[in-house]
């Protein structure tokens, strides 16, 4: 198998409320939700870097299409982590996702291992840990 992820979806309760965070509140681009016309078929997709996307789509659908039962979710299961060029844009992340209205469970700190990062919970419950690694560069 090739490592070719495209596509990380997020299972959400609340489809609406979950594109204002990250569309309105992190600024990421959209085209909205689609696929309303399909049972089980609203989602909605925010382009990221070249080549991947993040999806959002409705914890039942999800579950209903891999027909599997849908279980208590639990965010622990995974972390998104975006990495980014300094400490100052660490802060500027996190106290961006404050004002969406996610959860700061870690406040942004140093690490014990030279870098800074801190986390925080969408309201879905997911974890993203913002983090500036002094050892990882990259360019916009």
């Amino acid at each position: 198998m090739k490592p070719r992820i495209t596509v990380l979806t997020l299972g959400v309760d609340d489809l609406e409320r979950s594109l204002h965070f990250y569309r309105d509140g992190l600024g990421f681009h959209t085209q909205g939700i689609i696929g309303q016309e399909f049972e089980h078929g609203a989602v909605a997709f925010f382009d990221l870097q070249a080549g991947l996307r993040l999806a959002i789509w409705k914890r039942q659908d999800i579950a209903h299409d891999a027909q599997i039962t849908q279980t208590a979710p639990s965010p622990t299961e995974f972390t998104i982590g975006h990495n980014v060029g300094s400490k100052e844009e660490v802060d500027q992340v996190m106290e961006q996702a404050k004002k969406a209205g996610a959860v700061i469970t870690v406040p942004a700190h140093d690490t014990f291992w030279g870098g800074y990062a801190g986390y925080f919970q969408d309201p879905d419950g997911h974890l993203w840990e913002v983090v500036w690694n002094p050892d990882w560069m990259f360019a916009d």
